[in-house]
């Protein structure tokens, strides 16, 4: 009988220090999991709008969180604004284009391209049929909208009308604004410089029969990457790794379900109001995430030469003094393997 108690008395220690070694074991493993969410700061070169659908709905499809990471997006006015808030730490990585990448290392700035959003140029010159602007030749002498003198329009006009042999001088640059369609419609400017979801948008609005020369005939220049200082690539390489997986996902996703990612844009993007238009804009957008290398390698591969040519051709238009290089700048280490 004292055995049979002194047993009981052994199984019921035995349980309780097991079941507190349990609770512990809960406990740590809550407490790790809780330091496992980091949070990571994208600075976008706009306001959230349908054609970053994809990074937009985390709280909704748990992209990042699935990663264990807490996505903040910091709202911008163009690719220059997000690279400044990388380098002020306000943000950790920008979501830029290649011309403020370029102005950045130009002064001297330490920077890496970790991602290619979107490898194909969106950038396009409109003009209306009656002006028979066919060819980049055809804007010589030409009166030529664009958003402003520091956007991407500028930039991209001076790469194609270089890529034909032409200069600044030899057009008149006006700046529109970024509803630049009106003037061209009433007749103040012979040409535009737009963008592909930017040309959708005016017709919509009445645009009507235009010729459209599209930028990457010449330069198929990447029209966004994600963008981080060399200090941010050093100290978080296993976040950036995880924020970039769950970033592929997130594309893969809009890719495969466009209208999904329509619907979701209502709520989610201050310009998402019309989910017809939201679909042909995220429909762009797709295309433009795609290439022969992201269907070789995966989402996100970027090909350095095609860097490199736009970087040396910005040099040549006198927009950046130094010659970069960009086999420097551009590590894809950190892209999921395919």
């Amino acid at each position: 009988m004292r055995t049979k108690t002194l047993l009981t008395a052994i199984v019921l220690l035995c349980f309780t220090v097991f079941s507190a070694a349990c609770g512990t074991q809960e406990k740590a493993s809550t407490t790790s999991e809780k330091k496992e969410i980091e949070k990571i700061r994208v600075a976008n070169w706009s306001k959230p709008i349908t054609e970053q659908t994809n990074l937009l709905v985390d709280e909704k499809k748990e992209f990042f969180k699935d990663k264990g990471l807490d996505v903040t997006v910091l709202p911008g006015a163009g690719g220059g604004d997000a690279v400044k808030n990388i380098l002020s730490g306000k943000a950790d990585i920008a979501f830029t284009d290649p011309g403020s990448l370029f102005f950045a290392l130009d002064k001297g700035e330490k920077l890496r391209v970790i991602y290619n959003i979107y490898p194909q140029n969106v950038f396009n010159i409109v003009s209306l049929k009656e002006k028979n602007i066919t060819k980049p030749e055809d804007l010589k002498g030409k009166t030529i909208g664009v958003y402003s003198l520091t956007s991407g329009t500028r930039q991209n006009l001076l790469v194609l009308l270089h890529e034909a042999g032409l200069t600044e001088k030899d057009v008149k640059i006006v700046e529109t604004g970024i509803s630049n369609f009106a003037p061209l419609m009433q007749g103040q400017v012979d040409a535009t410089a737009a963008t592909d979801t930017g040309l959708a948008a005016g017709k919509q609005k009445g645009l009507g029969a235009v010729n459209v020369m599209e930028v990457k005939d010449s330069l198929n220049v990447p029209s966004d990457v994600f963008v981080v200082t060399e200090k941010t690539y050093q100290e978080k390489k296993e976040e950036l790794k995880r924020f970039l997986a769950a970033y592929q996902d997130s594309a893969e996703w809009m890719i495969e379900n466009p209208e999904e990612a329509a619907s979701l844009a209502k709520k989610y993007a201050i310009d998402g109001t019309d989910e017809k238009q939201n679909l042909e804009i995220i429909k762009l957008r797709n295309t433009s995430s795609v290439s022969y290398l992201t269907n070789e390698k995966g989402l996100g591969s970027l090909d350095t030469t095609v860097l490199q040519k736009a970087a040396d051709t910005y040099q040549k238009l006198g927009l950046i003094k130094n010659k970069l290089n960009m086999e420097e700048v551009v590590n894809q280490e950190l892209l999921p393997k395919k």
